[in-house]
């Protein structure tokens, strides 16, 4: 098994690259990890519709580039469906026994995710109704992928 997370926008803070390398340090006994950070586009804080549509392109555009052929793709979208850390962990083990290999979680930056990253993706998953950092949200989903291996493996982590 293959985790590949795709983000847009660079980590800058140490305490959000820290925790990142933690959560990467204990994936390592249960999978192999790939993060991938693509470059954000640069933009002005008043931008039209038509703006942001072009900025989400140029975002996408380098997304895509990154995603494997052969990859099982889970966008975190706020309109994606919600689940608890038993059902992340249910999803993970089924794609597994089904065969998928790999699994790309994508997150991205500010404006969201284009249209041609949304048409590609196999699952939109949210972790809230929130909007949140797309640095935080590295890092929780990092964990709960942590978490949903020591669910599947019966280990002791999850209360």
């Amino acid at each position: 098994m293959k985790i590949t997370i795709i983000t847009v926008g660079k980590l800058k803070e140490k305490y959000w690259k820290q925790a990142v390398d933690e959560y990467n340090k204990r994936l390592g006994a249960y999978t192999k990890t790939e993060l991938i950070e693509v470059a954000d586009e640069k933009a002005p804080d008043n931008m039209s519709d038509k703006d942001i549509e072009i900025v989400k392109e140029k975002e996408a555009d380098r997304i895509m580039s990154k995603i494997k052929q052969d990859s099982y793709v889970i966008t975190l979208e706020i309109q994606g469906k919600m689940l608890t850390s038993e059902g992340l962990s249910k999803e993970i083990d089924n794609l597994m026994t089904r065969g998928n290999s790999h699994i790309t979680f994508i997150i991205g930056g500010s404006n969201g995710l284009h249209q041609k990253v949304l048409q590609r993706s196999n699952y939109a998953l949210s972790f809230s109704k929130m909007t949140f950092p797309h640095q935080m949200m590295k890092v929780i989903l990092m964990e709960q992928v942590y978490r949903a291996f020591k669910i599947m493996r019966g280990e002791a982590y999850h209360k």
